[in-house]
């Protein structure tokens, strides 16, 4: 039996609230105006079902030609010269990669090929800091290993060394003791799923999860067209390489040839939408069904196998009541409430034209208009339950 594929339609279709989307389309635009935007530019796809009841594009996917760092400001394109934000822009997704990265591990879960609680030292010998210290593929799903958050692999002199470099990682704190969240646990867990299925990870998302569900959009890169991200240089970047469009931001992803397990991914809010969807409608897009009902409900049972579960500081009031989402350093988002069956893609270059500490109380407030929007059979507006 097929599931009922996305489509666009009024809010009201979709039970919410026009006037809540009204506002949450007005505040993103305000984000991306005036001389300091929150961000040069961004896309924006909610809904709730299979409708898809807003998608906005503000602002510039490429906005400055560089970053000033006497004038502690972007030097920006001529009008002329700029390039529009669209809705078919792609966007470097950083750690949002992670949630592929994790989709694909549950996917050999469910065919009896990885076990959530066994060894990674059972597949990874050769990693000998995870084999002494007992690491399990739970740990790293659910950010429990203990590893610290990064290695400086793009310092490493070459390929030899920066596997020498992770396979000799110890924890900083006793496995399973502790969430500490770390771009190494799905760097190990991309070492793991290459071992046992010898297929390269870019093979297994696109076999496994971007082709069945029609996500073309969807790849590591290289990606032409995307939206620029940041003038990378050193002392505020980890490496030297100007401004970027279409590169990998994440140093080490970099690196690593541009796929990895904890960034590399470039994607469209549409196809995250759809991402969305399929998870919301227990695996299954259409006649595609990536995972069984059991193994998405798995991802979502707390404390998450990858997905971080109602954290307000990004989700707002959709937080509370089992909403999963994930937040990626370039400036990406993705929420989705099964409880009220809605979705938010909120994708932004904020580190367009270079990092700054982030600021996630847009991205919450987006979360909170469109809990605020959800309609109730009657079609009056849903009261929110306390958290």
């Amino acid at each position: 039996m097929s599931a009922p594929r996305l489509r666009p339609g009024t809010p009201e279709r979709a039970g919410l609230d026009p006037d809540e989307l009204d506002c949450l389309v007005r505040e993103l635009r305000e984000l991306t105006g005036g001389d300091r935007p929150w961000a040069a530019g961004a896309v924006l796809v909610a809904g709730r079902g299979p409708v898809i009841a807003v998608e906005e594009a503000v602002g510039w996917a490429v906005r400055y030609s560089a970053y000033d760092q006497t004038a502690d400001a972007g030097v920006e394109l001529p009008r002329e010269a700029r390039t529009p934000m669209t809705l078919c822009t792609p966007f470097d997704l950083a750690s949002l990669t992670k949630l592929f990265t994790s989709v694909a591990a549950v996917q050999q879960l469910e065919r009896g090929t990885l076990g959530i609680d066994a060894r990674v030292g059972a597949y990874l010998p050769d990693f000998t800091a995870a084999a002494e210290y007992g690491i399990t593929v739970r740990h790293l799903l659910t950010h429990t290993s203990g590893l610290r958050p990064e290695l400086p692999l793009y310092d490493c002199p070459g390929d030899t060394a920066r596997l020498a470099l992770l396979r000799a990682e110890e924890p900083v704190t006793a496995p399973g003791r502790a969430y500490g969240y770390s771009d190494l646990n799905l760097l190990l867990l991309q070492h793991v799923l290459e071992r046992i299925t010898r297929r390269p990870l870019d093979v297994l998302i696109r076999d496994g999860i971007t082709r069945p569900l029609g996500m073309t959009a969807t790849a590591f890169g290289p990606c032409p067209g995307a939206a620029a991200t940041e003038d990378q240089r050193r002392p505020w970047a980890k490496a030297d390489r100007g401004m970027l469009r279409g590169e990998v931001h994440d140093e080490n992803a970099w690196a690593l040839g541009g796929v990895a397990g904890h960034a590399g991914l470039f994607s469209t809010a549409h196809d995250l939408a759809v991402f969305c969807r399929t998870l919301l409608a227990g695996g299954s897009y259409g006649t595609a069904r990536i995972l069984g009902p059991d193994y998405v409900e798995l991802l979502f049972t707390p404390p998450g196998l990858g997905f971080a579960l109602d954290q307000p500081w990004f989700m707002g009031d959709l937080a509370g009541r089992g909403a999963a989402g994930h937040t990626g350093f370039t400036g990406t988002s993705l929420v989705l409430d099964p409880a009220t069956d809605t979705f938010l893609v909120l994708l932004a270059n904020t580190v367009h034209p270079r990092r700054r500490p982030p600021d996630n109380g847009p991205r919450a407030a987006a979360g909170t208009r469109l809990a605020r929007a959800v309609r109730g059979p009657d079609g009056r507006q849903r009261s929110l339950p306390a958290p």
